[in-house]
């Protein structure tokens, strides 16, 4: 179904809210637009959205399947006042949210659905999960000039680190169970990335409330959800396997004359299945076994 605008959508679409889990795609431009519907619809959500401006175009056969809204993807705060607004219109579904070119990966997604990812996790009394967007690139920017290879993405097998988050509330004190992440090539190339992008932790997916709003830095305002566990034992995370920052490093004039390659020496073939994340200890099945 094509829709003009968000608006119209929140009016006249509003229905295929009604059950989640809902996926919303923002796409920034062409890019794997395709493969990242076909990999949302595939994990088992029960409706994706897709949030692009004019010229984007999507295959008939996967056009049905979608809702496609037509937006200004690249207006200042657009995702967050987007994420914002569908949570206002649909309380109690559970939403994820990601661009173009990235890839929800969760614990045996091979075998199980993000239908069933979301039931064991509200059975734990959990009503966000945590994400960690890593990083892809492709090996060989010679033959891949954008650094998009499905077929030869790689990723960083280690150089991920945490530190506390500190609470502005309380003294800046770390925030209880509470971490920012950082690692990938937001890591090695920070010289390009403005410090308030470095973070590659995202709060995904999360079950929709009255009151709840996303902030600008992709955590929640109801503090509880922007943590990585439970008190009492880990809990499920994700990750989001995302070509976003290797694009823009290798499109943005400021960056793109600087790298000639992102491969080092812990660069590794993604094989596209949740086991190599959970070996590299990028995603956690908490308990569910």
């Amino acid at each position: 179904m094509r829709y003009s605008s968000l608006d119209q959508f929140l009016t006249d679409g509003r229905e295929t809210l009604a059950k989640g889990p809902v996926a919303i795609v923002f796409a920034e431009d062409p890019v794997e637009v395709d493969t990242t519907l076909r990999h949302h619809l595939a994990a088992g959500f029960v409706q994706v959205l897709l949030l692009a401006p004019e010229g984007i175009l999507v295959p008939d056969p996967l056009a049905g399947k979608i809702q496609w809204i037509t937006h200004d993807v690249h207006a200042e705060g657009a995702l967050v006042q987007a994420i914002n607004r569908v949570i206002e219109a649909a309380p109690g579904i559970w939403l994820y949210y990601c661009y173009n070119a990235e890839y929800l990966f969760h614990p045996f997604c091979e075998a199980r659905n993000v239908r069933e990812l979301v039931t064991f996790h509200a059975e734990e009394r959990r009503d966000a999960m945590l994400s960690y967007v890593i990083d892809l690139y492709a090996d060989d920017l010679g033959r891949f000039a954008n650094a998009v290879s499905l077929e030869q993405a790689h990723l960083d097998r280690s150089g991920y680190y945490a530190l506390g988050r500190p609470d502005p509330a309380n003294h800046n004190y770390p925030k209880e169970r509470q971490l920012d992440f950082f690692g990938g090539l937001r890591w090695r190339f920070e010289e390009h990335i403005p410090p308030a992008r470095r973070k590659i932790d995202r709060i995904a997916l999360f079950k929709t409330k009255p009151g709840l709003e996303m902030r600008p830095d992709f955590t929640l305002t109801d503090e509880e959800m922007n943590t990585y566990a439970c008190p009492w034992h880990n809990n499920i995370t994700t990750t989001v396997m995302s070509f976003r920052t290797a694009k823009a490093l290798r499109s943005n004039a400021g960056s793109m004359f600087d790298i000639h390659d992102f491969r080092w020496h812990n660069s590794v073939r993604f094989e596209w299945h949740s086991q190599q994340l959970m070996d590299l200890g990028l995603m956690e099945p908490g308990q569910w076994f």
